[in-house]
């Protein structure tokens, strides 16, 4: 049996690559936006820590202002270090928002090849059908016209 063949068979291949190279972009900026979102849960994790440690350690007794006053500017700089990273998780999510919408643009081009791939596929089965219909056919009629009159079907009749 013949066997099909698409001639488009790289446009295939290089969209399925595409496509995966759209998901392992996808994967690796979503793999970020979760390293930088456990940063910040540690980082307000460490906040809280040290805020409680303050309030039940450090405000007893007698004051050290020095100690309060380190404390408020490192609070200051977390501060600032936190809103770093929120920004940076906001432009990640933009990014994996850009890449969502790259990905399902290059699933949607490779699901039109394979389409067309199966459109194509599907004509040439209905075609090699129709041809084998038609040997079948006359293969049939030669052996009905043998039948018929004795002679032997593949040899061309004289009348």
């Amino acid at each position: 049996m013949p066997k099909f063949d698409f001639p488009l068979e790289g446009v295939l291949r290089h969209r399925k690559h595409v496509e995966q190279e759209k998901q392992r972009d996808l994967a690796r900026l979503q793999n970020d936006m979760r390293q930088a979102q456990d940063a910040l849960r540690e980082l307000s994790q460490t906040v809280q820590g040290n805020v409680s440690d303050v309030r039940d350690n450090r405000l007893l007794g007698r004051l050290d202002l020095g100690f309060l006053a380190a404390h408020r500017r490192y609070m200051a700089a977390v501060q600032r270090k936190g809103v770093a990273m929120v920004q940076r998780m906001n432009l990640l999510q933009r990014d994996i928002d850009q890449a969502q919408t790259a990905l399902a643009e290059a699933a949607k081009q490779q699901k039109i090849m394979e389409k067309l791939r199966e459109k194509q596929k599907d004509r040439w089965t209905a075609d090699l059908e129709r041809k084998e219909a038609a040997d079948l056919d006359e293969v049939s009629m030669r052996m009905a016209a043998w039948n018929h009159d004795g002679t032997d079907a593949r040899e061309p009749r004289t009348v």
